[in-house]
């Protein structure tokens, strides 16, 4: 079984973060392990509170898996500071990490700043050593300091991300209001994907689970431009099956194969 480690924050809710990784990588057919680098109460309505875990502990964690198990691929979600940021990419080097994918994680969808200010320029560290980075287009629009209206812009975004040192980008357009297409950026040159826009609020944890699903897709041997596409589907198959849990915005259906076998109702 191939294995993969996402080093990113907790979120008490399941329905993003560390959760929403394992749940995926879980459902995708690879074993999940986990770097926590914060510690989030937060449920459907928002991010309450975050507490950063001790950079002893962050690069600690990062050690006994290397030193052990060897890792596949690796997912980077949410880290909020750039010391954080530093110790990450100093250990994803000592151990000769392979198939990167930087989700850059900057802000909740209920506005709660999950990257610290300081930390947006240290947040590049990490690109120079992605293999793939996976922004939306506000988080590529402080990535590139570009405003983003059109197809045009996510490809220039793109390439600015690329001249980073990243290996490969992929702009993500659902925070588009006209369709979900998203662009990559890879040795082929630039791909258009095609998304359908679903008609549904509960789209928490979305940008995990899609780059969760890419990590998995990385380990078991497929190419960038494959994994991506691969994702792209299993991620609007988990948003169509997106279900209502509080009063916010609810999770999408990571495991809705198995929910349907276990006979569960979501009215």
């Amino acid at each position: 079984m191939k294995k993969v480690l996402t080093i990113a924050g907790s979120d008490s809710s399941g329905g993003a973060g560390i959760q929403a990784d394992l749940k995926t990588m879980s459902a995708l057919g690879v074993y999940g392990m986990s770097v926590i680098t914060a510690i989030t109460a937060q449920n459907t309505v928002g991010v309450q509170k975050v507490m950063d875990v001790t950079d002893e502990i962050i690069e600690a964690q990062i050690a006994s898996i290397f030193s052990d198990i060897d890792v596949d691929s690796v997912k980077i979600g949410m880290v909020s500071n750039s010391r954080t940021i530093g110790i990450i990419k100093k250990s994803l080097l000592k151990f000769k990490a392979k198939n990167i994918v930087l989700d850059p994680v900057m802000i909740s969808k209920s506005g709660y700043f999950l990257l610290q200010t300081e930390a947006q320029e240290a947040i590049k560290e990490l690109v120079s050593i992605a293999d793939l980075v996976t922004p939306n287009i506000p988080e590529a629009e402080v990535l590139t300091n570009i405003k983003i209206e059109n197809s045009e812009d996510m490809k220039n975004a793109a390439t600015r991300i690329k001249a980073l040192g990243a290996k490969n980008v992929l702009v993500k357009g659902g925070h588009r209001c006209n369709d979900a297409n998203d662009i990559l950026l890879c040795d082929e040159g630039f791909i258009n994907l095609e998304g359908q826009r679903i008609n549904t609020k509960n789209t928490h944890g979305t940008g995990c689970t899609l780059s969760s699903a890419i990590a998995s897709y990385l380990a078991k041997g497929y190419s960038v431009k494959q994994s991506v596409a691969l994702s792209k589907e299993y991620i609007t198959m988990a948003i169509e099956n997106s279900f209502p849990i509080g009063s916010g915005v609810g999770p999408v259906g990571h495991f809705i194969d198995l929910y349907k076998k276990a006979g569960v109702s979501f009215e």
